[in-house]
């Protein structure tokens, strides 16, 4: 049993390791910001993803379960019926022990029985045997050999005396033999015997017992795995594609067709613009070489260039994802603005309580916070209105873009038709020239492999508590009192990931660090 028991504890013990290391596995993968905050969670294959990881969360609950029932079933309660069974089978031997120091003591006593009547009976025969020689003595007197037989006559009487005590002795020893062996040891052997064959089947069960607790939570397995693969049934990849097609679609127009350009007549040529590509010439006629090389650019969006320099206002993005972006802003701050109003108004029922109740608090403590509170209000809302008036200019932009593409169709169109009119080619040229300033704006932003990828945002702040040398790769100094943004918690390891406001990111130990999450 006791062997059982260890065999159990071990493998609750890796059921408690694999558990953990899943546990450990799913609190990597699940995402770090909220799912409203994830761009990722509109696509069903990541929302698959997290369903797969949360299931994995289930099972790895499972294993916990399965480790928790045999330590309790078996480990726990199987130990102490072991202790319990050692002491039981403790008293069984105590009493046979009993029994047969019994039937020693006895022994002993049969055997100095047996030797007193041993002696007592060689000293009856030699005193008879020194009174008939007495007796027969001429030279003895009378009282010699009256007393020689008086010395005969008890030590015969002695020897008898012991012939009894000797024979009263050994029937006691064979009744209490008989009553050992007969009796007492094999009720003993029978409650030893009827002991195992409880351990036997106590042993049994628990044996039934490892089977039943990984068959108690097969179902609820079962469904973690079926919920595996209905995350995996909804998976649809056109859906994604429509989605990351709306969510990185640029709001551009595809460049028109290049114009020739004849220059056998340098007076005469105009830089065309159909061709969002085409670039502008200089007064001369002459193509300018700046303008040549930028325009190249923005023809080809796969270009491997150098990245974009990040603004506040995000025009260094598409029209249509600087609108998406900015839009996110002004929510993310009216939220936050909604939050100080709240506030507002709370400590401003709290202080209210105080100047009526002044028992409670002093109403003038809440002064600091409400002016901090009030300031947070006055900032939000100029960043709110700020980012409203460059919405409205990216909105405005984007419908004047779209109407002077409208126009320079227009343009287009009367070129063709005026192939013989001088005058009339002229005039819409001009006109042509005038709008083309336009839509001579960058068309692609500097794209990389992958396209613009936005900086990781921070998931909280934290204060240094103490000065940190980062000699090592990977990790970063800090200053004592340094305020810094949280990239990553810690994982396990005693690391956080850090960000100084000078620039620069690194690990630094976590004991450091006064953590305050977003």
């Amino acid at each position: 049993m006791d062997k059982y028991v260890k065999f159990v504890k071990e493998r609750t013990e890796i059921e408690q390791a694999y558990a953990k290391q899943l546990r450990s596995l799913v609190k990597k993968h699940l995402p770090k910001r909220t799912t409203r905050e994830d761009p990722d969670s509109k696509f069903c294959q990541y929302q698959a993803f997290l369903q797969v990881v949360k299931e994995l969360n289930d099972f790895a609950g499972q294993r916990e379960i399965v480790a928790e029932n045999l330590l309790t079933r078996i480990c726990v309660e199987f130990g102490k019926y072991s202790q319990e069974l050692k002491q039981e089978r403790k008293l069984h031997l105590q009493e046979g022990r009993r029994a047969q120091q019994q039937l020693e003591n006895s022994f002993k006593q049969l055997e100095n029985s047996k030797r007193k009547f041993e002696r007592d009976c060689r000293e009856a025969e030699k005193a008879v045997q020194t009174a008939e020689k007495l007796d027969q003595d001429i030279n003895a007197t009378k009282a010699d050999v009256e007393k020689a037989k008086q010395q005969a006559n008890l030590r015969s009487h002695m020897a008898e005396e012991s012939k009894n005590e000797y024979a009263s002795y050994l029937q006691k020893f064979n009744h209490n033999q008989s009553q050992f062996y007969f009796l007492e040891m094999p009720q003993i052997f029978n409650k030893l015997q009827e002991m195992d064959e409880r351990r036997t089947r106590r042993l049994k069960e628990g044996f039934s017992v490892f089977s039943e607790t990984e068959q108690q939570v097969m179902p609820i397995i079962g469904k973690c795995l079926e919920g595996m693969k209905a995350a995996a049934d909804l998976v649809d990849e056109k859906n994604d594609s429509r989605l990351l097609i709306e969510l990185n679609k640029s709001g551009f127009e595809r460049p028109g067709d290049m114009d020739f350009e004849d220059f056998s007549q340098p007076i005469n040529r105009t830089s065309s613009d159909s061709s969002l590509g085409t670039p502008r010439g200089t007064l001369d006629g002459r193509l300018d070489p700046r303008l040549l090389g930028k325009n190249k650019g923005k023809r080809w969006p796969f270009s491997r260039k150098n990245k974009t320099v990040i603004t506040e206002d995000f025009s260094h993005l598409p029209p249509e994802q600087r609108r998406k972006r900015l839009q996110q802003k002004i929510e993310e701050r009216n939220r936050e603005l909604q939050k100080e109003l709240d506030q507002r108004d709370a400590l401003n029922k709290m202080k209210d309580v105080y100047q009526k109740t002044p028992q409670m608090g002093d109403p003038n403590s809440l002064e600091p916070k409400i002016t901090e509170t009030l300031s947070n209000i006055e900032r939000l809302r100029l960043e709110v209105q700020k980012y409203e008036a460059w919405l409205a200019e990216a909105e405005s932009r984007t419908l004047s873009n779209r109407y002077n593409r409208h126009l320079d169709h227009a343009s287009a169109l009367n070129n063709n038709n005026c192939s013989h009119e001088k005058d009339s080619c002229s005039l819409n040229t001009t006109h042509s020239d005038e709008s083309h300033e336009t839509l001579n704006q960058p068309i692609y932003t500097e794209f990389d492999e992958d396209f613009e990828e936005d900086l990781a945002s921070p998931i909280g702040t934290c204060v240094a508590l103490y000065p940190f040398e980062g000699s090592s790769e990977g990790t970063i100094s800090m200053l004592e009192g340094e305020e810094l943004s949280l990239m990553e918690e810690d994982k396990g390891d005693g690391w956080t990931r850090v960000r100084r406001s000078k620039g620069g990111e690194g690990y630094v130990p976590t004991s450091y660090l006064r953590v305050n999450l977003n």
